[in-house]
């Protein structure tokens, strides 16, 4: 409940008291599911886990902000290639397949980095990569070449790749193994609501601009303006996910492996 009205209420706070009551009401209701997990002796979300362990803090809140920063970038760029670039629905989606693909290929790369070397620096490598990308696709505009859009693309995917499979391995590393399933479920917690809050920016950031008005040849210039602002706003985003990925420490030593270990 907490999570749908703060979520609801974010992506139509400009349309009304409504939006802000439920923003409001979803604020509280998450704080109150705070206080009484805190109270609970079998709760459903161990927040005493949280607060025990920098490093499940830190990589759960750096994993959220990721999601947050790049869930929308998707949806945000199917609408540039379409409507500013005039590519048809089937090659878009082949220039978007792109990124998951530079990921898929990149991650057993940076699985291994992460087993050789704290997976604090490689996640937070990724993300800064993350950063970057989001930072020069908010210098998109009508005239931008396709080619530049595969490169950033291909380097995001190198991002996620860098971050996502390190900062998995960097908070099950820091638990026991009866507790995997909090930590996997505060993981999962973390990205569902970080893309919800992706979404929600954009629909709010592109309402503002464009209000009810679909994307036209008139209204191009006023979708641009929100397409920039958007990864703007994300890549600002990242750069507190890097100080949160920074943030976590180092591994514990006992999970390091140790001279003469197979």
């Amino acid at each position: 409940i907490g999570i749908f009205t703060l979520i609801w209420g974010l992506s139509n706070v400009s349309n009304g008291m409504y939006g802000i009551i439920s923003l409001i009401t979803g604020i509280f209701v998450l704080v109150l599911f705070g206080i009484i997990e805190l109270r609970s002796e079998f709760p459903l979300l161990d927040v005493r886990a949280l607060k025990s362990n920098r490093v499940l803090i830190f990589s759960s809140l750096a994993a959220y902000i990721n999601y947050s920063s790049t869930f929308a970038i998707s949806y945000m760029m199917s609408m540039y290639l379409q409507y500013i670039k005039g590519i048809e629905p089937q090659y878009t989606g082949m220039i978007l397949l792109i990124q998951p693909a530079m990921q898929a290929i990149f991650s057993p790369i940076a699985g291994v980095l992460s087993d050789k070397m704290d997976p604090q620096y490689v996640a937070s490598a990724g993300m800064a990569l993350i950063t970057i990308s989001l930072f020069l696709l908010s210098l998109l505009g009508i005239n931008t070449q396709i080619y530049l859009m595969i490169m950033l693309l291909g380097v995001l995917g190198v991002g996620f790749a860098l971050f996502s499979s390190p900062n998995t391995n960097s908070v099950m590393s820091s638990i026991e193994r009866k507790d995997y399933g909090v930590a996997a479920g505060i993981l999962s917690t973390a990205r569902t609501v970080g893309q919800s809050f992706s979404m929600a920016m954009t629909a709010l950031i592109t309402s503002f601009y464009l209000g009810n008005q679909t994307i036209t040849a008139e209204t191009s210039g006023l979708f641009i303006q929100s397409f920039k602002t958007i990864f703007i706003i994300f890549a600002i985003l990242c750069l507190f996910g890097i100080w949160a990925s920074l943030a976590r420490g180092k591994r514990a030593e006992k999970d390091q492996p140790t001279a003469g270990t197979p």
